[in-house]
């Protein structure tokens, strides 16, 4: 269990303040600019050395990311960091606490960040659903102007920086890294072919970096308790500390700040109260938001909840956020209303995504009341397949994971409901192949 001495988000549950007053209290903006005397490359090589990965889900290291940025930008192609605040993964709440209760540990980090890939700017792109949170994010960066933190010689240091905070429109698909620039040059927000990547061709053809907001936030507390603390937490190649967001059948739902690496077991008993009627009661978990597969009860229960831990498990970390659901959840049912998810956030663009999306949705509502044939299990994964890694962005593979995950640990339950739905007699397609 994390001391609460080693916690990096102190007021994620807004105990306290969101404002600047209170976030100096807190420990932020305390000599930002001793840290950026550190020098542009010494702070990524701290940043490598901590470990960091993203926690926006892919999971990349932040520092080697932040490394492919140009060293000596053209005076007409300036760098920018863009911050993905757009957040709209089912599921997923962490970065939604970050900004409404401490956006100033955003707005440094994005300062330190910035100066460290030689950026002009940081445009932090905020889901459009964020009303509130909207509001504190641009009082914050006001407040943080007012004090000369930013603009012309941000905290003294020397080093021009501006932050402007941008509101998204509502679509799921802009939270992938190049549709958020498209929408954010006030074009339709659809993912652009790679490469050319955002690093060497990003917003307005400049280079540009796309970071989640809990990564760039951590960043001002690992320069000042150094990359061995932030090392020290969770196994190799799973650094640090992590929000975790618990919601579902348990009884205490929660967005909590652990040590990665920790268990399923120790996270739930620890901060969620357990499992809703027991752990005998526990059916499933979907580890990482919407688009992972999801896990049984008996694999999870001991896992580490890390990157590799669930990748182990044919599942993934993602952005952490922890589904759970107990044996009176309807799986089929579930997993159907995801695949409508899906179906109706993908942008269009792509065919295998634009039409398949549609097509297994049909399917698993089929699946849902039974009105299929057992056969049909085995065509619908093969179409997820097809789907799965033939798009430009990574929307087919979430809509296709999730209805893997479900042939892959209930298929029993899907044929189950069909047998019912036809009163025990077997299909017409499978007395065909008899």
């Amino acid at each position: 269990m994390l001391a609460d001495k080693d916690r990096i988000f102190t007021n994620v549950y807004g105990f306290q303040p969101w404002n600047i007053g209170a976030a100096e209290a807190r420990g932020d903006w305390d000599a930002t600019n001793k840290l950026m005397e550190i020098g542009q490359d010494a702070i990524i090589d701290r940043v490598k050395a901590s470990g960091l990965r993203g926690r926006g889900g892919a999971g990349f290291p932040t520092g080697v990311k932040w490394g492919f940025m140009p060293k000596e930008p053209k005076p007409d192609r300036p760098n920018f960091l863009v911050i993905n605040a757009d957040e709209s993964e089912p599921g997923s709440c962490k970065d939604r606490e970050i900004i409404r209760h401490d956006p100033h540990k955003l707005i440094e980090g994005a300062l330190i960040a910035g100066f460290a890939m030689r950026a002009r700017a940081a445009y932090i792109y905020i889901r459009g659903e964020y009303i509130r949170e909207a509001e504190v994010l641009f009082a914050a960066i006001a407040e943080a102007y007012d004090r000369g933190y930013l603009g012309k010689n941000a905290c003294g240091s020397g080093y021009d920086f501006d932050v402007f905070a941008h509101r998204g429109a509502g679509a799921y698909i802009c939270g992938e890294e190049t549709a958020m620039l498209e929408s954010l040059e006030g074009k339709k927000g659809q993912p652009r072919l790679k490469p050319p990547f955002p690093a060497g061709a990003g917003l307005y053809g400049c280079p540009t970096t796309v970071n989640n907001v809990e990564s760039i936030a951590v960043v001002p507390t690992i320069l000042r308790r150094g990359p061995e603390w932030f090392s020290s937490f969770g196994r190799e190649n799973n650094k640090g500390t992590k929000l975790f967001q618990i919601s579902g059948h348990v009884e205490k739902p929660c967005v909590v700040e652990e040590a990665m690496s920790i268990s399923f077991r120790e996270l739930i008993e620890t901060h969620c109260g357990g499992i809703r009627g027991g752990w005998d009661n526990l059916l499933a978990v979907i580890p990482g938001g919407s688009s992972v597969p999801l896990v049984p009860a008996a694999q999870i229960i001991d896992c580490p909840m890390d990157f590799d831990g669930l990748k182990e498990l044919g599942s993934g970390l993602g952005t952490a956020a922890i589904i759970v659901m107990d044996k009176s959840t309807d799986i089929v049912r579930a997993i159907s209303r995801l695949s409508y998810f899906y179906k109706h956030e993908s942008c269009g663009q792509c065919t295998p995504c634009r039409e398949g999306t549609g097509w297994m949705w049909r399917v698993m509502e089929r699946m849902r009341t039974g009105d299929a044939d057992i056969a049909e299990i085995d065509t619908l994964y093969e179409v997820t397949k097809q789907v799965e890694g033939h798009t430009i962005c990574a929307l087919g593979d979430a809509a296709a994971w999730p209805i893997q995950g479900l042939i892959r640990h209930f298929r029993p339950e899907m044929e189950r409901r069909i047998v019912a739905r036809r009163g025990g007699d077997v299909s017409p397609m499978q007395e065909a192949a008899e």
